[in-house]
């Protein structure tokens, strides 16, 4: 019931701002209730790193990449693998809508990348992830957070 309660004051937070970014620590709180840290071996800074450097916490970024293809939400999911934006053939490997990884409430999102950190692959499959994230010490994601 907590877990419930937190992202909807979080999503509510959000859509009574009107605002498209999330704090740090309201992020890592989502992230922990979701059991995201150990998920396949990967921490709450990890998750953190990922999604500062796709979208710098920023829940409604949409960027089109040079092939054409769109990344969408807080971690940049591709539409053109893991979501349908209905403007492309997709393979919709999350089977989800990309404009519901734009929602506030996260949870989209986040069962998506869990999907995509399951493969074999993991977070390698986010280049930014790699380029500034993997094998760097990321501790410092958690500073001043308050996790249960």
């Amino acid at each position: 019931m907590t877990k419930v309660l937190l992202i909807y004051l979080v999503s509510s937070f959000l859509a009574l701002n009107q605002a498209s970014l999330i704090s740090r620590c309201d992020l890592a709180q989502v992230l922990q209730l979701e059991d995201l840290d150990g998920f396949e071996g990967y921490s709450l800074s990890d998750w953190l790193c990922l999604a500062f450097v796709e979208s710098k916490f920023n829940i409604s970024k949409i960027n089109e990449n040079a092939d054409g293809s769109f990344d969408y939400g807080l971690f940049q999911i591709n539409g053109h693998y893991w979501c349908n934006d209905y403007k492309s053939h997709s393979e919709n490997l999350c089977h989800v809508d990309c404009q519901d990884l734009l929602n506030p409430n996260l949870l989209a999102g986040i069962h998506c990348a869990k999907r995509i950190v399951s493969g074999a692959r993991g977070m390698n499959n986010w280049v930014e992830w790699r380029l500034h994230c993997s094998g760097r010490p990321l501790s410092y994601w958690l500073t001043g957070c308050r996790l249960g």
